[in-house]
């Protein structure tokens, strides 16, 4: 465990936006919380929800040693607006970005930390790994392993979503953050990544790894096409700029796929032998953590 003075300034800003997250947000904050890591600053955004997550966050972040809490609310609707805000607030030299229904092990923000302490300057995001099923088992360690030669191979490019990134604060804001004007629409994550990879490299690890919830898979309408990700793997890193901006972006644009989509719960409505499959594999996941 890290354990610096008691009055140590913290050297990571977890930024946390949340909308309508009031049944996953005890079990994220909890693993925050549980982290190797203090001194820490927690940033959470609530972006207008109307079932009591800020509520459940404060309730959650009561009288907890080492975590310096931040409760903002960012009424413009978007979690690129959420983390914009967030971005604002933060003052550490590292920032983890993470979502409200993932689970990280109490190790997560500790291993970042060491590794960007251990990496060139040049290192300026490292990044997690997603899991499916229990991470201890040899098939999901057989599958991060593919996943890291796969970032080994195309290290010009993202592998991880926003749920599993992590920056140099410095970087971040060198290569523009996050803004609605920039790039208002869905994929943000990887648009962001394009960016930062301008500035330097990322790194993955076997052992980084979190648990988003299992309900996600089913937001495919916000997805890129398979042609379109096939081809975003196969353009050079000098040609990223024409992919976002000329051809991607205008796609997106043309089938209404802002970045306020994302703020869409299908999983609240949805019905039949998938949703239903869905909802056993969060609740399997949610039984693990």
């Amino acid at each position: 465990m890290t354990a610096p003075g008691p009055h140590s300034k913290p050297r990571w800003s977890v930024a946390l936006p949340f909308y309508n997250e009031a049944a996953f947000l005890p079990r994220t904050l909890a693993s925050l919380i549980g982290q190797d890591l203090r001194p820490l600053r927690l940033i959470l955004v609530d972006n207008a929800s109307s079932d009591g997550s800020a509520a459940v966050a404060r309730a959650a972040l009561q009288n907890c040693v080492g975590i310096d809490a931040v409760h903002v609310h960012e009424p413009r609707p978007g979690k690129i607006h959420a983390l914009e805000r967030a971005l604002d607030l933060v003052d550490t030299g590292l920032v983890a970005l993470c979502d409200a229904d993932t689970y990280y092990p109490p190790h997560y923000l500790n291993l970042c930390d060491a590794i960007f302490r251990q990496s060139p300057a040049d290192i300026v995001a490292v990044m997690a790994l997603d899991v499916y099923g229990d991470p201890g088992s040899l098939t999901s360690r057989i599958r991060r392993q593919l996943k890291l030669c796969v970032a080994t191979v195309l290290s010009r490019q993202a592998h991880t979503g926003g749920f599993g990134q992590t920056f140099r604060t410095a970087a971040l804001r060198r290569a523009g953050g996050l803004s609605e004007d920039r790039w208002p629409y869905v994929l943000l994550d990887h648009e962001l990544m394009h960016r930062i990879l301008k500035i330097g490299r990322s790194r993955y690890h076997v052992d980084l790894w979190c648990l988003p919830a299992a309900r996600r898979r089913s937001r495919r309408s916000v997805r890129w096409t398979l042609a379109e990700r096939l081809l975003y793997h196969f353009t050079w890193h000098s040609l990223k700029d024409w992919y976002f901006y000329r051809f991607l972006g205008p796609r997106l644009q043309r089938r209404g796929l802002y970045h306020s989509r994302l703020r869409e719960q299908p999983w609240q409505t949805s019905v039949g032998p998938k949703a239903a499959t869905l909802r056993r594999q969060t609740d399997r996941r949610l039984h693990w953590q």
